[in-house]
């Protein structure tokens, strides 16, 4: 098992920053990669950022591309969520997840094992 845990969440004003962590502990070694992914009031659940546990590549969502940055402390078994330029719509729950699955398809929320309990992130206007 893994136990994922995100912190970071708060309320900020439109073109802030603000960064999310996500801890990771139990049976970190079979971990292959990492994903965030959040959910807005009424909407389904959508990918943001993927990355490789051990060789660190990364994926992003359009939206997000050029203002998030997804990356990961292998000491710390830690991935964050370096969020920048926030918009009101980046309002949301975040989630983050692990997945055992070699080559996955990051923005496939159906590959990832673990979860996290999710952090608020709300962006003003």
């Amino acid at each position: 098992q893994v136990q994922l845990v995100e912190s970071g969440g708060g309320l900020r004003q439109a073109g802030d920053s603000l960064r999310l962590s996500c801890a990771a502990s139990g049976r970190t070694f079979s971990i292959y990669g990492m994903g965030w992914f959040r959910q807005a009031p009424g909407k389904e659940r959508e990918f943001v950022a993927g990355i490789n546990w051990s060789a660190g590549a990364t994926a992003y969502a359009h939206s997000v591309k050029g203002r998030f940055t997804v990356s990961r402390d292998g000491a710390r078994n830690t991935v964050y969520l370096q969020m920048n330029s926030l918009k009101p719509e980046d309002t949301a729950v975040y989630y983050c997840a692990a997945t055992r699955l070699p080559g996955t398809y990051y923005p496939n929320s159906d590959t990832y094992d673990y979860w996290g309990q999710g952090t608020q992130v709300t962006v003003s206007s």
